[in-house]
Formats: structure tokens, sequence, C-alpha cells
């Protein structure tokens, strides 16, 4: 992993997610059509194949001028595997929730990197687990 950021510049966040998280986006200003046409956001609908995520993922991340990527969680599923080969600072992939599911910070790939940093390999994923089982559960745990 790149230790100091590869891009200079204004950067863009670019999105990637379902009609309702995009518009909510959309809504905040976040949308830009560039000079070439391309938009730095991507509905997925229920016939958007996973190739077409995996095209629009890899086109963001080649593009300069996009900083940040947000992905629905259903939508990284699908592209896991782009997702997990991204080892540079910038962009940088932050999974959000999204409407097709719950957001699961077990599947999180940037959750549980920060996890097994903070609390070390297994150790981290296990403290992980637990943190989700007691968030699901609606009860309070100890971090240390």
């Amino acid at each position: 992993m790149s230790a100091k950021p590869s891009r200079k510049g204004t950067l863009l966040v670019a999105a990637i997610g379902d009609a309702s998280t995009i518009t909510g986006l959309l809504l905040t200003g976040m949308g830009e059509r560039n000079e070439r046409g391309q938009q730095n956001f991507f509905i997925v609908e229920r016939n958007t194949t996973d190739e077409e995520i995996d095209g629009q993922l890899r086109g963001y991340l080649s593009r300069p001028d996009i900083g940040i990527i947000l992905i629905s969680q259903g939508a990284a599923e699908r592209v896991r595997n782009v997702i997990v080969e991204h080892e540079e600072t910038i962009p940088t992939i932050l999974e959000i929730p999204g409407d097709d599911a719950p957001y699961d910070p077990e599947k999180d790939t940037t959750v549980v990197r920060a996890a097994m940093i903070l609390w070390g390999g297994d150790t981290g994923k296990e403290k992980l687990k637990q943190l989700s089982e007691a968030v699901k559960n609606g009860q309070k745990m100890d971090m240390k």
C-alpha cells in the first residue's frame, strides 16, 4: 500500500450504488460530468451485470480526478476481487450501506484491514465479529 497520495489537486468523490443512494448523494451536489462526458456516479439496477460494475469501478480507479469511491456494500460484494486487488491510497474505496442489504462491517475490506492493524491479525477479525454482534443485539462493548 502506498504511504503517500499519488495524485495532486482537487479530487472528486465517485459513487456506485442503488438509485436511492445515488440520488441522495447527487442532492448534496457531488455529481459531475467532465468534458469527455464521464460521470462520477453509477446507478446499479437489478439488471446491472457484475461486468458493468467491475468496468465502472476500474474506470474510476484509473481516473486521475477521482480521490474517493463510495460503493454500496451490495455492489461491492459483486466486485470484491477488484476491491481486494486495489492497494493504492488514492483513490480510496469506502463501502457504504445501500438499500439492497444492511451494512456488515465484517465484509468491508477497509474495516477488516483497520481491525487487523488495530488489534492484530486473527484477533482483529474476532474483535470485529464481536463488535458486529454487539451492535446487532443493541449492546455496548468495551473496545480494549
